[in-house]
């Protein structure tokens, strides 16, 4: 069974998985830059709305940093860091965790 990225190059001399794996690193990367940015403006959303309240001021703290963290995480998968994207939106996913816990 042959590996996906051993095509053999057809005629013109271009491999014809180039465009596939093309597309996939595409895909990954629009992925990477939405649910970072989405996870940021829903974090952000959640520092907002727990800063009125009677709350220890770490609360909306927490949810700030975890979402600055996830819109790092959106910069670098739009420069094709997808993996230490991934990382980091879990990285920051945990820091708002974290601030839920104090409320």
């Amino acid at each position: 069974m042959r590996s996906r990225f051993a095509g053999a190059p057809d005629a013109d001399g271009e491999d014809p998985h180039d465009d596939d794996v093309h597309e996939d690193a595409r895909r990954a990367r629009w992925t990477a830059v939405a649910t970072g940015f989405l996870l940021a403006l829903s974090g952000l959303a959640a520092a907002v709305a727990r800063l009125g309240g009677g709350l220890p001021a770490r609360v909306p703290a927490a949810y700030a940093l975890g979402s600055a963290v996830c819109a790092a995480a959106g910069v670098l998968g739009a420069r094709g860091r997808t993996r230490r994207a991934l990382w980091l939106m879990i990285l920051g996913v945990m820091v708002m965790a974290l601030g839920d816990q104090f409320d």
